[in-house]
């Protein structure tokens, strides 16, 4: 006759004793000691996720406290005395499990405790297991304050629950609380391996590190894809199979869909999303996928160095991609992305079309890296400020600089003007607009001897009719005749423009503007 009594690997390898409660050893150090020592609280109450073993955790401690091996309690429950087959098939009379979901009004309470007043049956305790406490009513939590501050010495209650902030602190502070951790991939994969060994099914290392990656810290979750993978290959589990399962893409085309992403080829990248989407991948998978690969990109990034990489979920060759890969991107680039994708978990879970929001995804993501940071923003910003405020001051000074000397009243100005400098000329044949004369002064003359009356000069250029032109001009301007002597060697004096570029590069403010620019320079003095 078939036998169709089959028993998931979740219930048939469930932990029966401390021993074989795996990743929770301050949990079973704490209780272990506390039974041996005889410090037995009367109210302890397990916290954790989904999957952890805080229902198991519970039934060993039932087990300890009523085990027929010892007159007492003891940590390491026999588990084939009565008591103990009893507590592990949940069916002894003075182990209560009772679910807080189904029995959460004040009454029922009412009836627990009203029996928890008589002694044990068949045990040295009552105990009494309230799984999922965080959805009793107010009114029953109230109900069991007193109870559980001063039950009768017979009782012991315990209390499990994923939802710990559900919990009132009245509650809280009458019981002693222990947090089951999430279990290590590592330890996860040597339990599922142990399994797979005692079921004589083949389990591949990288199909056993998905599961234990898959299973995120839960005993349980990866023992039920474990049941599913079985299952679907009919006990020749390998890494494609529960890639298939999971819906989930291999890591190396994940990493080489990033090094796209971060390449800036939005086209390339588009065509490798098809290219998973069409393969069958979750999208949402595929988005968790990104985001392992960004906080191990980030935390592997030069900049950070954070923490031994080592057991990351790449191989050595992928974290050497990885290392190359932030050579080129910046740690502003990933913590943007990042925060991309974190707003994006939401919005593929409302989408009516996921391909479609993860198109959007990528081409955000593209150009958002291109952004420049706000410490790159904020140096560009202070440098346009500081080359605003040079040019302010730089044309400030020209104004000043410039007018007719203060000797000259505005009378003279209008009519006659005494020039006895090459810097008065300068200056007096730029605001009489003169700009062909001013220019050629200022770039190719060189003066020996200047009076008022008699320019003794050097011409770089040797224009036959700028000493006629500008005699001319002074005639009109002063009043008076001017004889202009042209010399046939250069005098190696600077030029009025010269002189006039070296005393502004000479200025403090000017040489901190340059500053800003590499290999800056002067080209024109105006």
């Amino acid at each position: 006759m078939e036998n169709n009594n089959y028993t998931v690997l979740a219930r048939k390898y469930r932990s029966q004793d401390f021993q074989t409660l795996i990743g929770q050893d301050v949990l079973v150090k704490t209780l272990t000691t506390a039974i041996n020592t005889s410090r037995i609280a009367h109210a302890y109450i397990f916290t954790g996720i989904r999957g952890t073993g805080k229902t198991s955790t519970a039934r060993i401690l039932a087990k300890a406290l009523n085990c027929l091996s010892s007159d007492r309690a003891t940590a390491t429950p026999c588990g084939t005395c009565e008591n103990c087959r009893a507590i592990a098939s949940g069916q002894h009379i003075d182990v209560m499990e009772i679910d807080a979901a189904s029995h959460t009004g004040v009454d029922n309470m009412r009836d627990i405790l009203d029996a928890a007043q008589y002694r044990p049956t068949n045990g040295r305790y009552k105990v009494y297991i309230i799984d999922e406490v965080h959805m009793l009513s107010t009114s029953a939590f109230n109900a069991l304050l007193k109870t559980l501050e001063e039950p009768p010495a017979h009782v012991i209650f315990i209390l499990a629950t994923t939802e710990i902030r559900k919990v009132p602190v009245t509650i809280l502070s009458r019981c002693q609380r222990f947090d089951l951790v999430r279990v290590p991939v590592d330890t996860l994969k040597k339990h599922f391996a142990w399994i797979a060994d005692q079921e004589k099914i083949e389990l591949s290392d990288s199909a056993n590190e998905l599961l234990a990656r898959a299973a995120d810290g839960s005993v349980r979750d990866g023992l039920s894809l474990l049941d599913q993978a079985i299952a679907q290959t009919g006990g020749h589990v390998d890494e494609g199979a529960v890639l298939d399962m999971l819906k989930r893409a291999d890591r190396g085309v994940v990493m080489d869909l990033m090094k796209t992403m971060l390449s800036g080829d939005t086209a390339a990248a588009l065509n490798k999303v098809d290219e998973i989407y069409n393969n069958g991948a979750d999208l949402a998978m595929l988005l968790t996928d990104m985001m392992e690969w960004t906080h191990w990109a980030t935390r592997m990034h030069p900049a950070v160095k954070a923490g031994d990489v080592l057991n990351s979920p790449y191989t050595a060759d992928q974290r050497d991609q990885i290392n190359l890969i932030n050579t080129r991107v910046s740690l502003n680039t990933l913590s943007r992305i990042w925060q991309v994708m974190v707003a994006s978990v939401s919005e593929m879970q409302a989408a009516g079309n996921q391909k479609q929001c993860f198109d959007m995804l990528i081409i955000r993501m593209m150009h958002i890296a291109d952004m420049p940071s706000v410490p790159e923003i904020i140096k560009q910003q202070e440098s346009a400020n500081r080359v605003r405020d040079v040019k302010n001051i730089l044309a400030d000074r020209m104004s000043k600089s410039e007018p007719v000397s203060s000797a000259t009243t505005a009378t003279e100005c209008a009519c006659v003007c005494t020039i006895s400098t090459p810097e008065q000329l300068g200056a007096q044949l730029q605001q009489a607009k003169e700009l062909i004369l001013y220019s050629y002064f200022s770039n190719n003359i060189e003066v020996a001897e200047f009076a008022d009356g008699k320019i003794k000069y050097f011409d770089r250029k040797g224009d036959a009719d700028f000493a006629h032109r500008l005699s001319v001009w002074l005639s009109d301007k002063t009043g008076h005749s001017w004889v202009l002597e042209r010399v046939k060697e250069s005098v190696n004096a600077h030029t009025f423009g010269e002189q006039k570029q070296e005393e502004i590069v000479a200025d403090p403010l000017v040489a901190s503007a340059m500053s800003l620019f590499e290999n800056a320079e002067i080209v024109g003095v105006k």
